[in-house]
């Protein structure tokens, strides 16, 4: 039996607040922890290459499932889901690292409409940024993914002077590691240079919106199973 599905959270946590992610060989694991306690994960990562649903966050403390990430082979779009509501990145551009997704941890009401999220990046020979924009096009955040390390991968950086809910902290773990990890396979597979020629980059158009809005409905409440390297 697949772990409980984790209702998102409302409270608040600091702004400007870092967290790394460290992945150990033994385990074949992801822990993600605040850089001023990292004694304590706030989130374990699985990795899986037989299931669809290959990345899978966890909460730390209660074992929960919060979300997923989807990988293809040939596609460049990859689909994650949060708190029981799916989603994909979208992607903008066939060759530069440019993504889309729609956000209701940082939409203006929680009745309303989501706000539409952009991720850029940009890499060195060391390191490799995702930053994460807002509709207003104002940094929320930064995954930066160090290809180098072979226990401290990355960290991701909440920035600007927003107050970062938990339900947002959520969203940019589960979206910045499906499309850091999206980034990866994008950069070593064959397959996915054939997808990048043949994928029609672009928006999410308000059809295929709504479409998701009617297939996943409502966020699944606490007791809903899951459906279906920097130094």
């Amino acid at each position: 039996m697949e772990p409980a599905m984790q209702s998102p959270h409302r409270s608040e946590t600091n702004h400007n607040e870092t967290l790394q992610i460290d992945f150990t060989w033994a385990k074949m694991k992801s822990y993600i922890s605040n850089v001023s306690d990292p004694s304590k994960p706030l989130y374990i990562v699985d990795y899986s290459s037989i299931k669809k649903e290959c990345i899978l966050v966890s909460s730390a403390s209660t074992g929960l499932r919060i979300g997923s990430g989807v990988l293809h082979i040939f596609s460049i779009n990859p689909n994650f889901k949060l708190h029981g509501r799916k989603g994909v990145l979208k992607a903008l551009s066939r060759w530069k690292t440019s993504y889309t997704h729609q956000s209701y941890a940082f939409a203006a009401s929680p009745d309303g409409p989501p706000a539409t999220m952009t991720w850029t990046g940009h890499s060195d020979f060391k390191t490799w940024d995702f930053v994460c924009l807002d509709e207003r096009q104002m940094p929320v955040a930064k995954v930066k993914a160090n290809w180098w390390s072979v226990h401290k991968v990355g960290r991701i950086e909440f920035l600007g002077d927003r107050v970062i809910s938990e339900a947002a902290r959520d969203e940019i773990v589960v979206t910045g590691l499906t499309l850091m990890y999206c980034m990866v396979i994008r950069t070593i597979s064959l397959p996915s240079l054939v997808g990048a020629v043949v994928a029609r980059p672009g928006p999410i158009k308000d059809g295929s919106k709504q479409q998701l809005q009617q297939q996943d409905g409502p966020a699944a409440p606490k007791d809903q199973a899951l459906a279906g390297k920097q130094d």
